[in-house]
Parts: structure tokens; sequence; C-alpha cells
């Protein structure tokens, strides 16, 4: 008999057996193994969100110190190995995800249950507290791959006029990114590989974007050189979240998780590469330089501000963040961002300080406005910098890698790398300036 192929490679937790002795005794009550079932699952569905170790860890250890246990994790990207001891006895669990994401709205509904869990969960059975966990498990997706596809859509539209494109570019970046996330979303939600939803994902968004400037040079008169920006209609595979929590998480010395981070956010950058690499030699496209738009000072500021939040809103948006806390982050990152390309452009900072004080200037505003809001600060930060992101360097120093024009690949790569170590730093910075309990190592 042949099996099935689509039984799944990871196998669940069945987490009620653990309840299953104790369904009328209150979790203060409980067994160590179901105190511990309970700590260790609220880790992982907060590792499932995308945060760091940092917050993961710091989510069991507040249920540990109201559950009367001691509590040591070692956090990655996708698993976590945890102990339990309650002062007689310990207990060692592992526990590991089938897949890797982002959402924020999930992420804020578990901030919110574990800030709570104090007032509204000890009287409770491990029984009904994983019922509870279910639900929150269970938390939908806010939008449909079509509303996602209009998301990035719109935040590749802004990238588009902030790396120096104009109406041409910014109309074909805003139909070749919106199909291509659509794809994209798609083959999320039927659970297909990595690999392949970036990479066809990829293919989708260029051929768009090069049959909309066939349509355009035949039927409008569109000139050629607009095929520059064919790069910002797959920018929407950024890996922004990763990237950052990467940084984040070395600076705190969760080095394993920091590494994992970092190595999958660079696994998707060389699969996209590579992927509009070859695209761009079937098609014939080039990563040419943008023509010059001529704006007067003021009409590029107001216009940049207009652009970083259109794009940081999009990018949120694809994090499952609400309309609201999208917003939010987009009217951060539309002044973080502009500041930045203003800074560059009429004070002459070199582009890696001058995202440096972005991030930073991202980071002070989520602070100061985390006091009015229950929304962790990352759910604010990482969208308002993730267009901060050098995308379009690290496409064409794979473009000329490929084409073994190794000196402008190795100074777009040097460019980009410089940028992208300022950003987590700058959003550290921030979190040691405003966050006592970040500050320090203990």
């Amino acid at each position: 008999m042949l099996t099935d192929v689509l039984e799944k490679h990871h196998m669940e937790v069945p987490w009620h057996t653990y309840s299953k002795q104790g369904r009328k005794c209150p979790i203060m009550e409980a067994t160590l193994e179901e105190k511990a079932s309970i700590i260790g699952r609220v880790g992982l569905i907060m590792l499932s969100c995308g945060t760091g170790a940092w917050r993961v860890r710091s989510s069991m250890n507040t249920l540990a110190r109201q559950l009367g246990v001691t509590c040591t994790a070692n956090i990655g990207l996708m698993d976590i190995g945890f102990n339990c001891y309650d002062g007689e006895r310990g207990v060692s669990r592992n526990l590991c995800l089938p897949n890797t994401g982002v959402n924020t709205y999930k992420l804020y509904k578990m901030v919110q249950y574990v800030s709570g869990f104090h007032k509204h969960c000890l009287h409770k059975t491990g029984e009904e507290i994983h019922q509870e966990l279910d639900r929150l498990n269970r938390t939908p997706a806010l939008y449909s791959p079509l509303q996602l596809g209009l998301a990035s859509a719109l935040a590749c539209g802004g990238f588009t006029f902030l790396l120096g494109g104009g109406v041409p570019e910014i109309l074909l970046a805003f139909l070749a990114a919106g199909f291509g996330n659509f794809v994209r979303s798609s083959l999320i939600r039927s659970h297909f590989t990595l690999f392949l939803n970036i990479a066809l994902a990829v293919v989708t968004a260029s051929v768009v974007y090069t049959l909309g400037l066939w349509i355009g040079e035949t039927w409008l008169h569109v000139a050629p050189v607009h095929q520059a920006g064919y790069i910002c209609g797959m920018l929407f595979l950024i890996p922004g979240f990763p990237f950052i929590t990467s940084g984040i998480d070395l600076s705190k010395l969760d080095l394993r998780s920091g590494l994992e981070r970092l190595a999958y956010a660079l696994l998707i950058i060389l699969v996209a590469t590579l992927t509009g690499w070859g695209m761009a030699r079937i098609l014939g496209l080039r990563p040419l330089n943008f023509v010059p738009l001529g704006l007067a000072p003021d009409i590029t500021l107001a216009l940049r501000l207009v652009a970083s939040f259109c794009g940081v809103f999009g990018f949120s948006i694809m994090f499952n963040s609400p309309a609201k806390l999208a917003a939010t982050a987009g009217l951060f990152g539309a002044v973080a961002n502009t500041l930045r390309l203003e800074l560059v452009d009429l004070a002459g900072f070199p582009a890696s300080g001058a995202a440096f004080l972005g991030a930073l200037t991202a980071g002070l505003l989520a602070s100061a406005y985390k006091k009015h809001t229950g929304y962790p600060r990352i759910a604010q930060t990482v969208p308002s910098i993730v267009i901060m992101v050098p995308g379009l360097y690290l496409y064409r120093a794979i473009y000329h890698l490929g084409g073994m024009a190794l000196d402008q690949s190795a100074s777009w790569f040097a460019s980009a790398g410089t940028i992208i170590m300022a950003l987590p730093l700058g959003l550290i910075a921030a979190r040691i300036l405003t966050d006592r309990n970040f500050r320090y190592s203990s």
C-alpha cells in the first residue's frame, strides 16, 4: 500500500493529554508536567508570530514565575528547548514549529494574554487554559490573498518612488508586486514549500512587469528605459522581520536565534535574487538607473512622506497588522524614512549613518506611543524600517555577480551590508534608551 505523501512531517503535540488527570484542578495546583505544557505552548505560539527570542523567553518567564516554576529556555528560529523546575523535580521539553512567518495581530493577542494571565487564568484548570490557547493559535488571518496582493502593490509602488522611479515604473511595479504577492500568499496558505513560493512569486512579478512594459511600449509609447523599475516589483519579498529580529537577538547574546534568523533571511534573499537574475536573463531586463525626476526639494519632501507612509502601511498589512496599527507604523515610517533620505540628500550623511538615525527615530516614536497602547514595539518598529532595507542594492549585487562583474558586485554588497547592519543597531539603541528591562543583561 502506498503511504500518504501529504502526511504531516512535523507531528502535532497532543496538548490536552497533559491536563486529563487534573481537569478539575486549578493550574496553580497542577503537576509540573502540566504547568510546563502551558509555559512551553505559550512560548511556541509566540515564536510562530515571528518575534525574537528575547520576547519569547520573557513571556515564558512571566508565566513560570506566576506558576511557581523556574524556567530556562534555549530558543531558535523554529524550535524551543526548555527546562522547568519546582524545587523538587525537573521537566525537559523540546518543541518545534512546522514553518515560520510573521503575524503581528496574533503577537498582540498573545502579549495581552500573557500580561493578563495572573488576573484571569490562575484559577482556571489546565484544560481550560489549553482551550484558550487553541483559540489564540487559530487566530485567523485578517486579510485575503487579494488584499495582501494590493498591500504589496501599494508598498512596492511607494518603494519605487523612494528609489527614484517615475510614474511608469510606479504603475508597473504596482501591478507586478500585486500579482506576485497574490501568488505567494495563495501558495503559503496551501502550505507549499518556501523555495517554491518565493520562486513563483518572482517569476510572476517579472512576467507581469515585462508584459506591462511591452503593452506600454506598443500602445502608449513608453520608453524602454522604464524597465529600470522591474526590481521594485519583487521587493515585497524583503525579509525585514527576520533581518531586524536577528540583530536584536544578537545584541542580547541569543546567538543561536540571531544566527538562525539571519541565515533564514539570507536564504530568502538568495532564492529571490537568483530567480530574479534568471528571469532578467530570459526576459532581457537590465537593472538600469532611473531617469532623474527633476522635482523641486519641497515637492520631493512631500512626496517622500506620502510614499514612505504607503510603503510602510503596505508592509505592515502584509505582516497581518490591524489597519490602525498599520496606519500608526506608516506615520512613524514616514517620519523616520523621510528623515533618512533628507539627511543623505541635504546634509551629505553616509547612507549607513542616516539609516541608523532613521531606525533610532522609528524606535523612539514607537516607544513613546507604546505607553498609550498595548501593541508591542516590534509590531510598529519593524514595518517602519523594512522600507529602509536596501533590497535594490542586494539584487544588483547578485545580478553583477552572475555576470562576473566582481568589482561592481562587491561594491553593491558592501553598500547593502553597512545599511543592513545600521538598521537593527538604531532600534537597539532606541530600546536601550527607553526600556529598562532590555538595558540590562541579567
